[in-house]
């Protein structure tokens, strides 16, 4: 074991290729298939700004993360890096708002698949994905990151077709005029957005799980970002561009627009490709919440039996146990309620990891810039989201 690679109770078994796919397969799913129909009702045809808003957002905090990581390479994400650079409170409060908005994007993705495969047996189909997603996890990281790894190849392809094919026929069924949305209605709407980008810091979690973590989870995390913020930019002109020749974009929204420009071959296999996508997400997202319970037991901040590991190495009753709370938000079966939730959370969860990264030494555009610009723009997605929430009015 050298000073790149600190000891560690998991197996140090990912190398930059496995970290990268787990970064891909984690942000390559629920955000193709479930944000597109609420951010498009909250900022029509700025929608494009909020991809943007969210990616500026996702890139300060992936930026303050990699600067945390690179010092503190263990289990746990924003918990572990409050709790050491705070104060055990910010620590718990990190882990607490975690596994509440990772629950929410677990339910969100479980529900995904159902809004897709089974409309009307939402929720039905999402408990029944969560086991599967759960017992692939409890296999250990190697078999899910191989898996994860052809789900994002079939994904990509999928997706490459929609925008292609779906965006070059897209028929004008009746043209509307869009009414310009409102600053606040945007910014809510690149909070929801901001879950299909969330998934980057499930590379952080796995801190104990990569090898020359110092050098692979930033690596890791700035390529499979870039990537991803390219697809999102692309499937949201499509989105854009039906939206505004009248085609009514469903929960489904993916599926919905495939059948409005008559892909014969790609609307069957939109579900398909929504199991693929959302499935993914649910094992990374299973995994990434049971490896911080598993942090936040061994420290003491969560019950002491979630600290035990399996034969294979695997955190088994931490996953279960996240398992358990994915399950339980799945029972309102309301997704757009599931997305917000799950955004304004994990930007709780990052504003804690901007705290925790100014408190680090380095030059002042990072040390200090950084952390405060995202720590305010997180407060002000929040903000947003909030008040459209509650008030239904997204103008």
């Amino acid at each position: 074991m050298t000073s790149a690679d600190p000891s560690s109770r998991l197996h140090r078994r990912l190398g930059l290729r496995g970290a990268l796919i787990v970064g891909l397969s984690a942000m390559l799913g629920t955000g193709l298939f479930a944000v597109w129909s609420p951010a498009w009702e909250w900022s029509g045809s700025l929608l494009l700004v909020a991809v943007l808003i969210a990616a500026v957002v996702a890139g300060l905090n992936a930026t303050s993360t990699a600067r945390l990581a690179r010092v503190h390479p263990e289990s746990g994400g924003a918990y572990a890096y409050g709790r050491i650079r705070i104060n055990r409170l910010a620590g718990v409060t990190a882990g607490l708002v975690f596994l509440v908005g990772k629950s929410a994007s677990a339910a969100a993705a479980a529900l995904t698949i159902g809004v897709y495969v089974w409309p009307g047996q939402e929720r039905l189909v999402a408990v029944v994905a969560i086991l599967i997603a759960l017992l692939i996890d409890l296999r250990g990281i190697v078999r899910s990151t191989a898996v994860n790894a052809v789900l994002v190849a079939v994904l990509v392809a999928m997706v490459l077709g929609l925008v292609i094919v779906g965006g070059t026929h897209l028929p004008i069924v009746e043209p509307i005029p869009v009414a310009p949305a409102g600053a606040l209605a945007v910014i809510a709407s690149a909070g929801i957005v901001f879950v299909a980008f969330a998934g980057y810091a499930r590379i952080t979690v796995l801190g104990e799980e990569v090898r020359s973590p110092a050098r692979t989870i930033p690596l890791a995390m700035l390529v499979s970002f870039s990537i991803v913020l390219v697809i999102y930019l692309a499937v949201g002109a499509v989105v854009v561009a039906a939206g505004e020749r009248g085609v009514a974009i469903g929960p489904a929204a993916l599926l919905s627009i495939a059948e409005a420009a008559h892909m014969e071959i790609g609307a069957p296999l939109m579900p398909v490709a929504a199991v693929i996508g959302a499935g993914s997400v649910l094992i990374n997202l299973i995994a990434g919440m049971g490896r911080t319970l598993f942090a936040m037991a061994h420290r003491g901040d969560a019950p002491a039996a979630l600290s035990a590991v399996s034969v294979r190495r695997v955190p088994h009753r931490a996953a279960i146990a996240a398992a358990l709370l994915a399950g339980l938000l799945v029972l309102p079966g309301r997704l757009s309620w599931a997305l917000a939730l799950s955004g304004a959370c994990i930007l709780t969860y990052y504003a804690v990891a901007h705290a925790a990264s100014f408190t680090l030494p380095g030059r002042w555009l990072l040390q200090r810039l950084v952390p405060v610009a995202g720590l305010v723009l997180c407060a002000a997605v929040i903000g947003s989201l909030i008040v459209v929430v509650l008030t239904g009015q997204p103008g």
